[in-house]
């Protein structure tokens, strides 16, 4: 195992907003390296955080004055059933490298197999940090990613390997699946796989107001995946209230794929980027009119789920804003009959309270029935929104207050959000929309009695459930 014996400062790739000094990191690259990393931990008197990419927001993936694993070598692939359609990799393997492993596989049948979700925006996230963030993506008709793991491998506190599934450790595999790292090392997850199709990208420009029969028409008609990407300024009387409306339906494998080059490239989304904290309506302009330029395009169920991320693209834009800020993401979750108001309301206090808005998305989840901790407790409409922070106790605690705001207006609708982003929510907003929560961390008290596994996320949750005095029995 490698590591150093400094005390790195860590901090997330995209909100910067997560800088942790840590005692030190270990890359292991095998179970027995994750079991001697615990053991190493354990003579220390350690408590041990997880990582893989960092793109976390909420803290999740740091602890102070923690041993770090970093997970990033653990990327092989372990097993591949391409007549069930079952993939073992280890945790931390990237989606790009699984995605391009099985376009490379020669399929023993006539069958080819690819992914059936993964979470948008960036792709270098490893699979155990998306199993541990229960993550979704943009299906129609698709509950959260518990339902796409079929098993996984975790390493406990004591070093022991479990191997979880339904019927295997039940409690363990639902606990471990958005439970954030806190009840082991995920050294290997097997996924359930979907038949690789070729989609095609259906695109318009629509009103909020079409949006909810406009879902129910595309899945009627069998599209697979789909979002409404919203506009973004303020000043508009579209802010919030028309978007960009693409789906993809699969068509025939002979269909040609598309070979025009009309994807955006990284440069075009740093422009893009910039635009939309300068000048809202021309970003969003520019991005329909790209996307309406694509209608019709043909492309792989699983490339079409990849995006570009420009790494560090925020350099260039606090040169134009002259101060250091970053885009903080919330995520709420309202019944979908519910969402146009939502989002009328939403428009109304950003506009209220000067919230900048850089981006924003609408998807749909289905309910997840077999988590510990699920967020998506009904079928769901899910909005995205990107706050542009700036570095500072103020801009911090305005996106902050942003965020309240914006899940009180969800609770008042019987929505959520999703706990994987700012811990920003207050006591009550927790146990509204995650009533397990306390019985989630007694069993983390119960299965880690020493407190090995943990991070800043955790210890925040912890002590704001302990300072309201709440210490439930967890379910035997």
């Amino acid at each position: 195992m490698n590591h150093s014996n400094d005390f790195p400062l860590v901090n997330d790739v995209h909100s910067g907003l997560n800088a942790t000094r840590v005692a030190d990191i270990i890359a292991p690259r095998n179970v027995a390296g994750i079991g001697a990393a615990i053991a190493h931990a354990a003579e220390h008197n350690l408590p041990v955080a997880i990582c893989g990419a960092r793109h976390a927001m909420g803290g999740q993936q740091f602890g102070a004055a923690a041993l770090l694993l970093d997970m990033r070598h653990m990327n092989r692939v372990l097993a591949f059933d391409d007549v069930n359609g079952l993939i073992e990799v280890e945790g931390g393997m990237q989606w790009p490298a699984l995605i391009d492993y099985l376009h490379a596989a020669p399929p023993s049948t006539a069958r080819r197999w690819s992914i059936r979700q993964k979470q948008t925006g960036a792709d270098a996230l490893t699979l155990g940090g998306c199993l541990s963030a229960n993550v979704h993506g943009r299906g129609l008709r698709m509950a959260p990613f518990i339902a796409d793991v079929e098993a996984f491998k975790l390493v406990d506190a004591q070093g022991t390997l479990h191997s979880c599934s339904r019927q295997r450790n039940p409690l363990l595999f639902n606990l471990a699946i958005g439970g954030y790292g806190l009840f082991g090392v995920i050294a290997s997850v097997t996924l359930r796989l979907a038949p690789l199709r070729k989609m095609r990208r259906d695109v318009s420009v629509i009103g909020l107001d079409d949006l909810p029969a406009a879902f129910v028409q595309r899945i009627d008609a069998g599209y697979v995946y789909g979002d409404f990407q919203f506009a973004i300024d303020p000043a508009s009387s579209d802010f919030l209230q028309r978007g960009v409306f693409s789906c993809y339906l699969p068509v025939d494998d002979a269909a040609p794929l598309d070979a025009s080059g009309k994807e955006l490239s990284e440069q075009d989304w740093r422009g893009l980027l910039e635009l939309a904290h300068t000048h809202k309506t021309d970003a969003f302009a520019q991005y329909a009119a790209h996307y309406l330029s694509t209608d019709g395009q043909v492309d792989w169920s699983d490339r079409l789920q990849q995006s570009t991320y420009p790494d560090g693209y925020h350099r260039a834009i606090d040169v134009k804003l002259g101060h250091c800020g970053s885009e903080m993401i919330g995520e709420l979750y309202v019944p979908r009959e519910r969402l146009c108001d939502f989002m009328r309301e939403a428009a109304a206090d950003f506009r209220q309270h000067g919230v900048d808005l850089i981006y924003g998305t609408i998807r749909l989840i289905d309910a997840d029935r077999e988590s510990f901790l699920p967020w998506a407790r009904q079928d769901y409409a899910c909005v995205i929104f990107n706050l542009h922070t700036a570095h500072s106790a103020h801009g911090i605690e305005a996106t902050n207050d942003a965020f309240r705001r914006l899940i009180d207006l969800a609770i008042a609708r019987r929505g959520s959000y999703y706990l994987t982003y700012a811990a920003a929510a207050s006591l009550r907003q927790v146990q509204a929309c995650h009533p397990a929560f306390g019985e989630f961390l007694e069993w983390k008290r119960r299965l880690d009695p020493q407190q090995r596994f943990q991070s800043n996320w955790y210890r925040h949750y912890r002590d704001l459930l302990a300072a309201a005095g709440e210490t439930p029995q967890a379910r035997a």
